[in-house]
């Protein structure tokens, strides 16, 4: 009999151990499918790297006390991160914030989404201070650093699906004001986000090139907002213009924007460095500012991190960019075209992705050897973050031609106008 009972109790212990392991298998297996794939590798990462943890836990907690509002700062804890961080993946750009009052256009809407999916990236940690980081904030950290990367994809796979277009997206945009949709090609062209955000002109007059027999003449290669001029010291480091602060020489050096392995790494030295920024509403097609031949075509891998700073404004409740301060340029996903021209020496040409997807692209029938115009297409941007930088050499005494406004910038410009000068000095 007590056998018997013995038996019964062990039966019993027996099922309800395999019962709580299924039962907890079970919450396993939700736990992991909560989430999608590049998702769950965070989760990952966290959960095996206590570094890690504490790094997202403490940029988080900074976050939150600068922005404690959960409509506008949604990421409030490192569940919610997740949470965030998952959404987005498969989210429209104009849907991931919608909250910040300060920009409620489309295109405003399309801002705040990829400054907020940074703003926790770029907080500057104490932690991570004297660690020679381009900033202390996590973003350049690994393996957050590549998994970055990862994410970045994984938001432009979905951005380039046909998932990610409709009729409906098409009537939204074309009701957009600022984004001048009059100036571009038949929306029956677009089959994806992305072939929106890098929708081509309508006709070459909609950005007409500025003095095209000119070789004197520079215009701009893209749609933006240019950043200033920066002069080349004789070792190839960027100086200080007088109006911000250049960080360390590492991130500074002309030799690494243009890669070590070039040939022509070393031809910029006391020569001039321009960048402009572009914006979402802009034209994301990019052309030669200068004619001449093709002497390198590459694009450099690198990091999909922001390269600077996001700010939250209170008062005009938004997220504000600020990547003014140059040298992040060298460390991010960017493209290298050299132009020889006919007499002013070789100009860098830089399109630089920066931020989510950062998808720098070339023509395809581009090819060294080729001779290009001025005004000629060279490539694309896919949606996320996105700077244009040119480097001329020393002897081609580079000028900006346009004047600064009442705030001490430069205004708005097209693809195509004048930009500046070339005027050989020996």
């Amino acid at each position: 009999m007590k056998r018997c009972v013995f038996n019964h109790l062990l039966l019993l212990s027996v099922a309800a151990a395999l019962v709580l392991f299924v039962s907890c298998k079970e919450k396993n297996e939700q736990a992991n499918n909560k989430y999608n794939e590049t998702t769950q590798m965070l989760v990952s990462l966290v959960d095996n790297n206590s570094n890690l943890k504490s790094l997202l836990e403490e940029a988080i907690d900074k976050a939150k006390d600068i922005n404690p509002d959960p409509e506008t700062n949604p990421a409030q804890s490192l569940e919610k991160f997740y949470d965030f961080v998952d959404f987005s993946q498969t989210a429209m750009p104009w849907d991931v914030m919608t909250n910040c009052a300060g920009q409620q256009t489309l295109g405003g809407k399309m801002n705040q989404a990829l400054c907020y999916c940074y703003f926790i990236n770029t907080m500057e940690l104490e932690s991570l201070q004297g660690q020679n980081l381009f900033t202390a904030s996590v973003q350049y950290v690994e393996p957050y650093r590549s998994w970055l990367v990862n994410y970045c994809k994984s938001w432009g796979n979905f951005l380039s699906s046909p998932q990610s277009w409709s009729q409906e997206y098409v009537d939204l945009v074309m009701a957009q004001p600022e984004l001048r949709m009059e100036d571009y090609e038949p929306s029956a062209n677009w089959n994806s986000f992305n072939d929106f955000f890098c929708r081509h002109l309508s006709s070459p007059e909609k950005r007409p090139i500025a003095s095209p027999d000119d070789a004197s003449v520079v215009v701009s290669p893209c749609d933006g907002v240019p950043q200033g001029v920066w002069h080349i010291d004789n070792d190839s480091y960027l100086e200080n213009n007088g109006k911000v602060t250049i960080k360390s020489r590492e991130f500074n050096s002309i030799r690494t924007l243009i890669g070590p392995d070039s040939e022509y790494a070393d031809a910029f030295a006391g020569g001039t460095f321009y960048h402009v920024f572009l914006d979402v509403f802009d034209y994301h097609r990019y052309h030669f500012p200068v004619g001449g031949i093709l002497k390198e075509l590459k694009v450099i891998p690198g990091d999909d991190a922001l390269g600077g700073y996001i700010h939250w404004d209170a008062d005009k409740q938004q997220y504000i960019v600020d990547c003014e301060e140059p040298g992040w340029q060298s460390i991010e996903t960017r493209g290298l075209a050299i132009v020889e021209t006919d007499e002013y020496g070789l100009v860098a040409v830089m399109p630089i992705g920066m931020s989510q997807v950062a998808s720098v692209n070339f023509e395809p029938t581009l090819k060294v050897g080729d001779r290009v115009e001025k005004g000629d297409m060279l490539g694309y941007f896919l949606f996320g973050g996105s700077d244009f930088v040119l480097v001329f050499q020393e002897g081609a005494n580079f000028q900006l031609d346009i004047e600064e406004n009442n705030n001490g910038g430069w205004d708005h410009m097209l693809m195509g106008e004048r930009l500046g000068s070339i005027t050989k000095t020996n």
